[in-house]
């Protein structure tokens, strides 16, 4: 089965699906933040799957809850000589939005008949070029789509996977338009977003003012949550369903050493997995550790995974990296310490409170930075 289609244990990412569970019963927005190679998508599709959302919350969000995975990657390509037209650009964030608004809620059971086709003449509207008023249109058809639904006490999230790909190519206006939706229906509207940085830090690097994005920013002030590695179950769950579906016999020894090498970071642990001999006995010492993570380094698919992590990082993480890895040295002040704060909070960084020393984690992506001192 592929990952698209699989579902996890109802306790895969039990920390941090209580935590979204929460906030949604709340009918609060949150922002989730985490590295490359953390098994984002795996987590939005879990949180997606109304027997998971049961299971932690029995029928309190209402049998006509959605959470619907918003992928910037689906959205429609602009003419060239209309990317910088920020009307187009925002009917192709609501474009997106309707769709997936439509496959969500389709056949409409939630509507009657009447207002299940008007509905439908919304989306339509929304996507008729003919109308030359159709890009200016696009924010009321949309509102107009969620009025029919939220009449019948209808509960939506809208998850974005890949934020920052979102605030790279939508107009600032979008954003505001999106909070000021939200405010019109604060019991019934709320939404995810998923980014590699804190959700102020992924603005100012798409070029956005913080003063011109507050307003949407301001949602998810109370609820971030920063999303680490699989926790040593759902490691150990993840190892063992490899092993299954490839036919391959896995000792408890060297499973353990995959889980502790690669820090239980789904695209490390896949990757590792493939390339560890499962025939070969290995325990989880520290030398073994330091000896798997060289062997691990030196090839490409574990190489593009830490490339993968280390570009979803900022340049101040990416330096105090380096320097706790004795590349370079930096001094304490309020930019050293908020990166490190991060770092920690990513668990890429962990604070020896006996001897007060930073220590890089998982060990392989300490490997690959004292093997790429000019490349990193």
């Amino acid at each position: 089965m592929s990952d698209q289609g699989r579902k996890y244990a109802l306790d895969f990412r039990r920390e941090e699906t209580a935590y979204v569970m929460e906030r949604w019963l709340a009918s609060q927005s949150c922002a989730l933040v985490g590295i490359g190679s953390v098994g984002k998508s795996n987590l939005l599709r879990h949180l997606a799957n109304p027997q998971v959302q049961n299971h932690y919350l029995g029928n309190a969000l209402g049998a006509s809850f959605r959470a619907i995975i918003v992928d910037p990657n689906m959205l429609g390509s602009l003419p060239a000589h209309d990317i910088n037209n920020e009307s187009l650009r925002s009917w192709a964030g609501y474009e997106l939005l309707m769709h997936r608004l439509f496959l969500a809620f389709y056949p409409f059971d939630q509507l009657d008949r009447d207002e299940a086709q008007r509905f439908y003449e919304a989306y339509e509207s929304l996507q008729d070029g003919t109308n030359p008023l159709y890009a200016y249109m696009s924010l009321r058809y949309f509102e107009l789509a969620l009025e029919y639904l939220f009449r019948r006490d209808v509960r939506i999230v809208f998850m974005f996977d890949e934020f920052e790909e979102m605030l790279r190519l939508m107009p600032v206006k979008f954003f505001q338009n999106l909070r000021g939706l939200r405010d019109s229906h604060k019991s019934q509207l709320a939404y995810l977003t998923f980014t590699r940085t804190p959700l102020n830090i992924a603005s100012d690097q798409a070029g956005i003012p913080a003063a011109d994005i507050e307003s949407f920013s301001e949602l998810f002030t109370d609820s971030t949550y920063f999303v680490g590695p699989y926790n040593d179950s759902d490691a150990s769950r993840m190892v063992n369903d490899l092993a299954t579906r490839t036919g391959k016999v896995l000792s408890q020894e060297t499973a353990s050493t995959i889980i502790a090498v690669t820090g239980g970071y789904a695209g490390l642990l896949r990757s590792a997995f493939t390339l560890l001999d499962p025939g070969v006995l290995i325990t989880p010492t520290e030398e073994h550790l330091q000896s798997a993570a060289t062997y691990l380094t030196q090839r490409l698919p574990i190489r593009t995974e830490c490339r993968t992590i280390w570009m979803s990082l900022t340049p101040s993480e990416q330096f105090i990296l380096r320097a706790v890895a004795r590349i370079t040295s930096y001094d304490i002040n309020v930019d050293t310490e908020i990166a490190i704060n991060q770092l920690i909070q990513k668990r890429l960084l962990r604070l020896d409170k006996a001897t007060n020393q930073l220590h890089i984690n998982p060990p392989v992506f300490r490997a690959y930075i004292l093997s790429n001192k000019d490349e990193s």
